[in-house]
């Protein structure tokens, strides 16, 4: 007999036995016990309207807010980059994260099958599917950082507050003691001066006083090489905490994540509480209004670097989780009149909210460690991804018992994170798992323990001692810049122009009652290709070789980048070709099949259950 429950979502799952339903994507067909035909059991919907819109909270804010965003504003300007961030947001954010949700809603179906609205953009789907297998790698490496940084932080007072510890180098100075340095002017050259000052019987300039968080983080926990040609040993600690995340993966995918559940509002609410209390304790710290000015006032000289834009754009699509699949998945959860317009509204609000909060907590306190090295802003913390790695922990060191408030902190940064990290690893799995289901159905825990393993794998090269170049090169090339607007451009063209927006539109009114305003048209069908395709264009262009700080890559190194970005972006033209050439007929019956199909959505829906139900019978 067929019985209720609740998954660890909250989506209510009528079922037969032996179904389970993971968190983020969605359970199979089984075969029955005993043998014979089983009927398909009912699709899960989400219980209330509350879960949904946390767990689209849950995904789509994540380290993209908290790390990336101010990492990529602090690299490109501060305020500068915020002007394409934004015309983005409103061009292409918004409009994206509400088609992929209404997709998904209306088709009832995961990342690979909504593509039966035009078969040839299937290979959209399987570049996801890619794009999701390199991100799985590379996000949780940021993970086991957190991790250790929690591990570091267990003890009487934080490691990082002196510069008294082995790592420690002649030019660290911590920022209480800067104070009673005695310094002076000194020639630099023949025409300008420098101060300098007197640290352990050593005459260093100003420029070159270094701080304990930022020689924890390089010469501690990173143990960082000259450059990627000298890869040096494994950081053992870091392999152990690498592990770590990924067995909490592989356990929540498999048994599904019940606790989260019950742990979903403090994971969404508690980041808000602490940003809030960095952020009192920020603004009040000296220096930290030159922080905030050099976030908000823009350097319109910036806007005509390339970079600028590419990265605004690419930030929008990675922190709101576009492209990959799981959003879509998400929403096919949904009962089919929910008000899917005013949701994707509501947690894009959040999100981009959150990543501005996020950033004047990050800047006020940049602001704060210029004031104590008397550097400028533009100077100080340069240490690329690991800039939330330097300036929250020393937002920290100013908070009275420092080292609770930073397992806190890092706590909190492995629960936003592991959200994101299981629903674009349960995207990547749901997708082969649906692709090929007589071969990975039963063997699911199988499959997902061999992904888990060889994911790990190829992440160790991203915890070596020169593991950090591999992980910029991983940032820049295979889940960020030229595949993701890739991607973007065509599952826009396929949905917009392929199916058609008017057919998208009147689908959308079924499920809602009213169509949406006429803006999202304008954007589906105009203003977000035209975004992609004139950025891409535009950095292909104005092309530069990435740096990570001033050290500049071999050549071998960006040719490995570009083979990662070609993984995913080659599926969509690849199986364009090879579907194309697979399907009999004419010009014109090829295009009746496979691009402009003639099916509206209720058709679409009523194939795609009946094919269900011929595999569940299987």
């Amino acid at each position: 007999m067929a019985e209720t429950r609740e998954t660890s979502l909250g989506v209510n799952e009528k079922q037969l036995r032996p179904m389970e339903l993971n968190e983020c994507g969605g359970g199979g067909g089984e075969v029955a016990e005993g043998g014979g035909k089983a009927a398909l059991p009912e699709r899960g919907t989400w219980g209330s309207k509350l879960d949904f819109i946390l767990s689209v909270v849950g995904l789509a804010i994540g380290l993209g807010n908290v790390w990336r965003f101010p990492y990529l504003c602090y690299r490109n300007g501060g305020g500068a980059f915020l002007i394409p961030y934004f015309l983005t947001l409103i061009l292409a954010g918004i409009p994206m994260f509400f088609m992929e949700l209404a997709l998904g809603q209306m088709l009832t179906i995961g990342g690979l099958g909504v593509f039966k609205i035009a078969p040839i953009f299937k290979g959209i789907g399987y570049a996801a599917a890619v794009m999701s297998c390199w991100m799985n790698i590379y996000y949780i490496v940021i993970l086991a950082w957190a991790i250790f940084y929690l591990f570091m932080s267990i003890r009487a007072d934080l490691p990082w507050r002196t510069c008294t510890n082995y790592w420690n180098t002649h030019t660290c100075v911590s920022a209480y003691e800067r104070g009673n340095l005695t310094c002076w002017e000194s020639q630099f050259n023949s025409t300008a001066f420098d101060r300098v000052c007197s640290v352990n019987e050593n005459n260093v300039s100003v420029r070159e006083l270094t701080d304990p968080v930022k020689e924890f983080w390089e010469r501690r926990a990173l143990q960082i090489t000259e450059g990627v040609e000298h890869v040096g040993g494994l950081r053992w600690e870091l392999v152990g905490t690498l592990l770590l995340v990924w067995v909490m993966c592989y356990f929540c995918i498999w048994k599904g994540v019940r606790w989260t559940g019950k742990v979903v509002y403090f994971t969404a609410l508690f980041p808000y509480f602490l940003l809030t209390v960095l952020l009192i304790r920020g603004v009040t710290l000296p220096g930290a209004a030159e922080g905030i000015r050099f976030y908000i006032l823009p350097d319109m000289s910036r806007l005509g670097d390339s970079d600028v834009w590419i990265d605004a754009v690419t930030q929008i699509f990675f922190s709101y989780g576009l492209g990959l699949g799981t959003l879509v998945a998400l929403g096919s959860y949904n009962k089919f009149n929910n008000n899917v317009y005013k949701d994707a509204l509501i947690v894009c609000s959040i999100n981009s909210s959150t990543s501005v909060f996020s950033g004047f907590v990050i800047f006020s306190v940049v602001g704060f460690m210029a004031h104590e090295q008397q550097k400028p802003v533009a100077e100080v913390a340069a240490s690329g991804p690991g800039l939330a790695f330097l300036a929250y922990p020393s937002a920290v060191l100013q908070l009275p018992g420092s080292p609770l408030w930073a397992c806190l902190f890092f706590l909190m940064l492995l629960f936003i994170g592991l959200d994101s990290q299981f629903c674009t690893m349960e995207g990547f799995i749901t997708a082969m798992v649906d692709e090929w289901p007589h071969l990975l159905r039963r063997r699911k825990e199988i499959f997902i323990a061999i992904v888990c393993f060889l994911s790990y794998l190829i992440g160790l090269s991203c915890v070596s001692q020169g593991g950090m170049y591999v992980f910029q090169i991983l940032d820049s090339y295979a889940v960020s810049g030229f595949c993701l607007l890739f991607l973007i451009f065509f599952e826009c063209i396929a949905i917009s122009w392929a199916y058609g927006v008017n057919r998208f539109y009147d689908g959308i009114k079924d499920m809602i009652g009213y169509y949406p305003f006429m803006w999202w048209k304008f954007c589906w069908t105009i203003a977000t290709p035209l975004i992609c395709f004139g950025v891409f264009i535009f950095n292909l262009v104005q092309w530069k070789p990435i740096k990570y700080l001033d050290y500049e890559y071999p050549w071998w190194s960006h040719f490995l980048g570009w083979v990662t970005a070609l993984s995913s972006m080659l599926c969509i033209p690849g199986y364009m070709i090879y579907l194309w050439m697979k399907t009999p007929g004419d010009f014109q019956t090829k295009m009746k099949l496979l691009v402009r199909i003639e099916d509206d959505v209720a058709t679409l829906r009523g194939k795609m259950t009946a094919e269900a139900a011929e595999i569940t019978a299987l």
